[in-house]
């Protein structure tokens, strides 16, 4: 029996998780895919919105806000990629400026600092590649830029430091109501073997899959939609085209195409907004990925679009209400719903983990550890230290003086850490996440297979188990003088 079972280790989730673990209490997460951060989390904008572009009193606008006022101190105490970069919402000659005028009013009512309208002048000084059909813009200064995998996975291991145990490659298959608590079904996708979970107290952050497990146990029904928005990501040598995450005025899909720079210094274009039916749809279309191009123009030109290395898409839950569901269903007592998280829910998310654990504990009447680490460590990155520190640790550690990955310049030791640190890595996206081995040009063609091995040794696993992503997605199949 759990105080909290937690469904869903996104980046909801595992915030929900991290602030829960501040209290004495038995939590679990239950995830159906192999890894942290295998859903919606690994494929947005990452970006940290201002928080000028909901409506007012909204839980997105208040949210957004503080959330966004989070991240400094979040930033340093888990060692979070973060950068407050500022962004601009550009308007362009055949558009109405009275949208930048609501959009700046509204960022007022919600309390975002320092927003303010610029002309053309001024912006060419910020941002030189701006299209010429630029007119003004609304500048944002607390706009900023993250890196949602390190952001998710800095939740999720400071909540396992703290005692909440997660169970990964765990598919929640049915909920029922049971004398005051709930019992929760699940299946291995790994194992295929089933496991019944029982828990006072469920927290619903499933993604697109919120409104199914809410309508297993409330007559009041969700329904959410799948929005899947389309990317590209760019070499590094394209990353300094812009320095402030640059939008486009907001449509009623969304922020529309924007063009930013990474924390890691890449240059990313996207999202479309298409509502699909399929809540896997995660494939790109040739269509989507035609159209960022043209659509970007609009706002920078000459956006380098040769020197794109890799396309992704992600899906957004749309929820019909047009704002984030967070709170107790009213007819089932004890189910707390983290639902319809879309934009600005990575921006959001520090904010919503505050919340959503705030209703559980009150639920349950908790009180807070005395010995709650509110700190945690990244993975140790050789290059961000001085050339006498980095020849003393590869002296030390011989591992951190091997480089695996030759486009990111990760080593051994990298990977290692990743492999055996809490959550660690099981496969090579795994890996990908942690370190970005395999996130350059070659898009882990070289590294892929030494890679393999540093996870056969240190798991250590066989060869054969190794996947690129989980259930399904091996990458050895047998033996060639065998096959």
């Amino acid at each position: 029996m759990y105080d909290v079972a937690i469904i869903g280790a996104g980046v909801i989730g595992s915030a929900i998780a991290r602030e829960l673990s501040r209290y004495q209490a038995n939590v679990c997460v239950i995830e159906r895919e192999e890894d942290v951060c295998d859903g919606t989390s690994k494929a947005n904008s990452a970006i940290i919105h201002a928080g000028f572009d909901a409506a007012p009193g909204s839980l997105k606008a208040k949210l957004n806000v503080r959330g966004n006022e989070m991240m400094d101190a979040l930033s340093k105490d888990l060692d979070i990629p973060f950068k407050r970069n500022g962004s601009l919402v550009v308007c362009t000659k055949d558009q109405d400026r009275s949208g930048l005028d609501a959009l700046l009013e509204k960022g007022e009512k919600n309390g975002v600092p320092g927003l303010r309208i610029l002309e053309r002048e001024k912006l060419l000084q910020m941002e030189p590649n701006l299209s010429d059909d630029v007119t003004c813009g609304l500048y944002a200064p607390t706009g900023g830029i993250v890196c949602p995998f390190h952001m998710t996975m800095a939740f999720a291991e400071n909540a396992y430091t703290n005692g909440v145990s997660f169970f990964l490659n765990t598919k929640v298959t049915s909920i029922r109501k049971k004398d005051g608590s709930y019992t929760l079904e699940t299946i291995h996708t790994d194992t295929d073997t089933p496991e019944t979970f029982e828990a006072k107290v469920i927290i619903n952050a499933a993604g697109v899959h919120a409104d199914e497990f809410n309508n297993m146990v409330s007559e009041h029904k969700l329904h959410i939609t799948a929005r899947k928005g389309e990317y590209c990501l760019l070499d590094k040598e394209a990353g300094t085209h812009v320095s402030h995450t640059i939008f486009q005025l907001p449509s009623k899909m969304g922020k529309g195409v924007l063009v930013t720079p990474t924390v890691h210094g890449n240059l990313l274009v996207g999202p479309t907004a298409v509502d699909v039916t399929n809540k896997e749809a995660v494939n790109t279309t040739q269509d989507g990925l035609d159209s960022l191009a043209k659509t970007a123009a609009l706002s920078v030109k000459n956006v380098p679009m040769r020197q794109v290395i890799t396309s992704f898409a992600g899906l957004r839950a749309h929820e019909d209400g047009n704002d984030f569901i967070i709170g107790e269903a009213e007819d089932a007592k004890g189910f707390i719903n983290a639902a319809g998280i879309e934009s600005p829910g990575l921006s959001s998310a520090p904010a919503i983990g505050e919340m959503a654990a705030g209703i559980a504990a009150d639920l349950l009447s908790l009180t807070e550890k005395t010995d709650f680490i509110s700190t945690r460590k990244g993975i140790l990155r050789p290059e961000t230290l001085s050339m006498e520190e980095r020849n003393q640790l590869i002296k030390e550690h011989p591992e951190y003086g091997n480089i695996i990955c030759r486009c990111e310049m990760i080593s051994e030791g990298e990977i290692m850490d990743a492999i055996h640190r809490p959550l660690g890595a099981r496969s090579l996206d795994g890996v990908k996440r942690r370190t970005r081995a395999g996130m350059g040009r070659c898009q882990a063609g070289f590294c892929s297979p030494r890679t393999m091995e540093i996870l056969e040794r240190e798991v250590p696993m066989s060869m054969f188990d190794i996947t690129k992503n989980g259930v399904g997605g091996n990458i050895v199949i047998g033996i060639n003088k065998e096959i």
